[in-house]
């Protein structure tokens, strides 16, 4: 899918899976987890997904970071590595300072100097947001971090959606929206953003309600989909 958006004065970031790779924390525990590492990365993000879902749904809202912990502990569980205190420790620490995946940098450095405002919008707790930028020299890349922590919710949610244009003073339609994960960038359509979905892997489509603007496999292609006007 490739079209130019025109009209865009702001560009707005999920946090996992978008700009920080997720797997990097499993991926720093290789040769403890040996060929159980991508089951364990899969696994953990499914449920840390799954639990906040659910967690929205009946209200029952705690920081990211707690429901991070108990995903991974399921996750474990389930591989049979549960009684590794250590392991756990380990997973943990490396999921706080997550790396950025390698375009990162350079395409917020080239966004900013074209003039767009830049957030992000993430699930995350504040303080797993900050290390996260601090870890990736991030820190002067955006104009403002938005956590669900402001609303005691999680995505999808409209009200954590409703962040990006109350603190950037933008409307909803003038703000590009990227994400890796499908279903935020539908929900973010649905909203009123211009959602871009990277898509890394080469997914199918899903069948929710909105419908992202573009569709992007890097997002070192974000750029030439923003049409000034």
């Amino acid at each position: 899918m490739s079209v130019a958006l025109a009209g865009i004065r702001a560009c707005v970031f999920d946090a996992y899976g978008t700009l920080f790779d997720f797997g990097s924390a499993a991926a720093g525990c290789a040769a403890s987890l040996g060929d159980k590492a991508a089951p364990l990365t899969a696994l953990w993000r499914d449920r840390q997904l799954q639990y906040s879902w659910l967690r929205a749904l009946q209200g029952r809202y705690v920081p990211f970071w707690q429901v991070t912990g108990e995903a991974l502990d399921h996750a474990l569980a389930v591989l049979g590595l549960a009684q590794d205190a250590a392991l756990r420790a380990r997973l943990m620490d490396l999921y706080f300072s997550l790396g950025a995946y390698p375009e990162v940098p350079a395409l917020l450095r080239d966004l900013r100097q074209a003039g767009y405002a830049t957030a992000i919008l993430s699930n995350g707790s504040p303080d797993m947001l900050a290390a996260a930028v601090r870890g990736a020299g991030l820190e002067a890349a955006f104009d403002a971090v938005l956590s669900v922590d402001a609303v005691a919710s999680f995505k999808p949610d409209p009200r954590v959606y409703q962040l990006a244009p109350d603190r950037l003073g933008v409307a909803p339609g003038a703000i590009a929206f990227v994400s890796a994960n499908a279903w935020d960038a539908h929900a973010a359509a649905a909203f009123g953003f211009r959602a871009i979905w990277c898509n890394r892997t080469g997914q199918p489509a899903e069948r929710l309600p909105g419908t992202p603007s573009a569709e992007i496999r890097t997002l070192s292609e974000l750029p030439g989909l923003l049409a000034r006007g």
